[in-house]
């Protein structure tokens, strides 16, 4: 009899656990997006990441964060998981986040710049300077990889933008230097693995594109990051 009821037990336990989970995944988030960029497929569990949880230090940031520029650090009372790196080039010459920013609002409509990081080349900001945008000190999504499905890559990626066209020529030594140690604290801070740094044009989901362009030496960088 004691075994018949705890069968029983185990059998309830079981369904309510499946009815709340079905309730979780159907319930889903709600975003504020921008008009553009358009989401144009429906949206698919298959393609949807998971974020993983974030482990935070119990008392400021510590010493592994004695290095990185203090606007890198989002505002603890905003910051939200992050699951992915989407990497990008401008395809034009120049520009910085105040260039881009201004033309992302008068072509695109959008609020502002699309990107949370603008690495410059040394044109209209320091060669390898990194530009952080309201984007990420305000900790809301990005309008840089449009057609995912969910608009996840700009909801939960974060978009790093290098300037330059890369499609003629690669990036500059400095530029890469920032965009390493960019990246590896992202890694670290959000626990993102290599396999979640992505090209734009390689991003799941996204529409085709050659950015960040065929010159762009991704499987080096890749080679140097942490796991």
């Amino acid at each position: 009899m004691q075994l018949l009821t705890d069968e029983i037990k185990r059998k309830m336990i079981s369904r309510v656990f499946i009815f709340f989970s079905c309730l979780f995944v159907l319930g889903g988030c709600m975003y504020n997006d921008e008009p553009m960029p358009e989401i144009v497929h429906s949206p698919s569990s298959e393609s949807r990441i998971i974020p993983p949880p974030v482990i935070k230090p119990k008392q400021g940031w510590g010493s592994a964060y004695k290095n990185i520029p203090g606007n890198w650090l989002p505002p603890l009372q905003l910051e939200k998981k992050w699951v992915a790196v989407v990497i990008h080039h401008s395809a034009t010459e120049k520009g910085n986040a105040a260039i881009f920013d201004k033309l992302h609002k008068e072509q695109n409509h959008w609020e502002g710049v699309g990107y949370d990081f603008v690495i410059g080349n040394g044109t209209d900001s320091g060669d390898g300077q990194v530009e952080v945008t309201f984007r990420w000190r305000k900790q809301i999504p990005g309008a840089h990889c449009g057609g995912t499905s969910g608009n996840w890559a700009n909801k939960d990626g974060i978009g790093i933008c290098l300037v330059g066209n890369f499609c003629y020529r690669v990036p500059t030594a400095r530029q890469m230097q920032s965009l390493l140690k960019l990246v590896r604290f992202l890694q670290k801070r959000y626990g993102i693995p290599r396999s979640r740094i992505y090209g734009h044009n390689t991003t799941p989901g996204a529409r085709v594109t050659a950015c960040p362009g065929k010159k762009f030496p991704m499987s080096r960088l890749k080679s140097m990051l942490n796991f």
